[in-house]
């Protein structure tokens, strides 16, 4: 048996066996109170069964325009439509995580061709405080932008870096532990999952391996503000997170690993995450890194279309800051260059943007307003390179 799929079934056979009797157990009663605390919760008079319900939009209205500032393309859509359920059944150690999506931008159908409207299922077991295992599909610990909730960003969207370089979400086993050092704390995140991307119902023996390690020189933030964007909460003291990631995926059968169409001959994937954040007192400060590399990364899709996979490097940096009247100024610059292997297929690409941002409820009720300018270059007399601006007014609410 391959050595790959022997390490999933013990991974697989562990996790069931430490919460398997709890799952046994027989709910004794069905009905449920209701709570407004935090989104809509619901909760069993006797304590063996909890869901909280909520839900978010974006609401969207944006741009192109060339360099004389004539509009070549509008984009007025439903970005975002989400409904998400968390809570526990039986036993608090025993909790659960669902986000199911449905506007047509936000369905991820590259690819598949079929509506993905299930972004995350997953069940958790928490052995204590510090650590838990996860089994189902959700976000593999990779790079910083990605594993922060599309809610929660200070810009309309994310960075070009995080939309060329992410691993997204997958199916697999996922790990989770904290270590308070003195003062400091260190995060471990690991993932062992198929390599193939949310809701495939086949896949082939190989697997990926995704592993994540986070260091808070200076503790923790406030409210976990170290995974979302802009010091919303001003830090009285600063706060600092340095992470690094790495991911494996042997044999991916899609272009971008996890993403991406079907190829005819796998390629092992290799992708190196470097990212960090600073906060205080209204002022956020976060960069970060991505590399990937393949060792051919030209190649056929199922459809006998030539591919090519992203092969390269790129960095993003944004400083924002935050007025106590909750307005923010946010200011990004992203660039991205192709490898040697692939400069004939694929250009340079800068972004310059400019946010302004109202937080009504912080990151759950918010006015964003964004400009941007794309650059893209190439030395290849193949490539059609053109640079040109971005405008987008988006509107976010959600419990």
């Amino acid at each position: 048996m391959n050595m790959n799929k022997i390490v999933f079934i013990l991974f697989f056979s562990f996790f069931f066996v430490v919460f398997g009797e709890s799952i046994a157990q027989k709910e004794t009663d069905e009905r449920v109170y209701i709570d407004f605390k935090d989104g809509i919760g619901f909760k069993a008079p006797d304590s063996l069964f909890f869901m909280n319900m909520r839900f978010r939009m974006q609401n969207r209205l944006g741009f192109n325009a060339d360099d004389e500032f004539n509009i070549e393309e509008v984009e007025a859509t439903v970005k975002r439509l989400r409904l998400r359920f968390d809570g526990f059944i039986l036993n608090p150690k025993l909790t659960y995580y669902l986000q199911l999506s449905f506007a047509q931008g936000d369905l991820g159908m590259d690819g598949n061709q079929k509506p993905n409207i299930i972004r995350d299922a997953i069940i958790h077991y928490h052995f204590s405080n510090r650590f838990y295992i996860g089994f189902g599909q959700g976000k593999l610990p990779g790079n910083r932008q990605r594993i922060t909730s599309s809610g929660s960003q200070q810009f309309a969207e994310r960075s070009t870096v995080n939309s060329i370089f992410n691993i997204d979400r997958d199916f697999g086993v996922f790990m989770h532990y904290t270590q308070p050092i003195g003062k400091t704390l260190l995060n471990l995140k690991a993932a062992v999952s198929t390599g193939e991307g949310r809701n495939l119902v086949i896949t082939d023996d190989q697997l990926a391996y995704t592993a994540r390690i986070e260091f808070l020189p200076f503790g923790a933030f406030k409210s976990k503000g170290d995974f979302f964007e802009g010091d919303l909460l001003r830090e009285s003291s600063p706060k600092l997170s340095i992470a690094s990631a790495f991911s494996k995926n042997f044999n991916a059968i899609r272009t971008q690993g996890q993403r991406g169409c079907f190829i005819k001959t796998p390629r092992d994937i290799n992708t190196l995450f470097a990212d960090m954040i600073f906060k205080y007192n209204g002022w956020a400060f976060q960069s970060e890194y991505a590399f990937r590399d393949i060792a051919l990364p030209v190649v056929e899709d199922v459809d006998d279309k030539q591919r090519v996979m992203f092969v390269g490097q790129g960095i993003n940096t944004q400083l924002s800051y935050c007025f106590r009247n909750n307005y923010e100024i946010a200011a990004r610059h992203s660039y991205v260059v192709p490898s040697d292997k692939i400069k004939d297929f694929e250009p340079t690409k800068e972004v310059y943007m400019l946010g302004i941002n109202k937080y009504i409820v912080q990151h759950k009720a918010k006015v964003q307003l964004n400009a941007s300018r794309i650059n893209q270059s190439s030395n290849s007399l193949l490539l059609n390179t053109k640079s040109y601006w971005n405008f987008m007014f988006q509107v976010e609410i959600g419990i």
